[in-house]
């Protein structure tokens, strides 16, 4: 059974070691070099109030988390998300996602956010179902939007009214 509850101080070990699997399968982040606790602590510190985390724990592993970020430090976006979900490697495409991402928007409507807006990459067909079975569309394409391993990536843009 899967439990989707609020992140604890003590999740944080592997909330990093699933954020850090994600930099290291290229498919999720265009980060390149694996974080460290302190980064994660830091990370996790600001993420209290209404940027709250959420974690997916089965028989007592963590198995995915779910954020969500602040987009934009202007009032005029208050009620704007911008969230992430890393899932497990072992445990992706297995409805982790789905059960995160329901659970974090009855969250988001609860702290009076009206719009989630996420960046995925075009290739992250995993990640891009999830979100346009739960109601998401594409926006756009961000081409050439970032640099990972000396390549340009275009970076897809996707929201949902809530």
């Amino acid at each position: 059974m899967l439990l989707i509850r609020k992140a604890l101080s003590a999740d944080i070990s592997s909330i990093l070691d699933i954020y850090n699997q994600g930099i290291e399968d290229r498919i999720a982040t265009l980060e390149e070099k694996p974080k460290d606790e302190s980064y994660m602590r830091q990370w996790f510190d600001n993420h209290q109030g209404r940027f709250e985390v959420l974690v997916a724990e089965t028989e007592g592993h963590i198995v995915g988390w779910a954020a969500i970020n602040q987009y934009s430090a202007r009032c005029a976006y208050d009620g704007v998300g911008d969230i992430s979900i890393y899932i497990h490697r072992n445990w992706r495409g297995k409805g982790v996602g789905s059960q995160l991402l329901q659970k974090l928007e009855d969250v988001g409507r609860e702290n009076k956010f009206y719009k989630f807006v996420l960046f995925t990459f075009p290739f992250n067909k995993l990640g891009q179902g999830l979100y346009q079975k739960s109601g998401y569309r594409e926006v756009g394409l961000f081409q050439n939007q970032g640099l990972l391993d000396g390549k340009f990536i275009d970076v897809m843009a996707m929201e949902k009214q809530l």
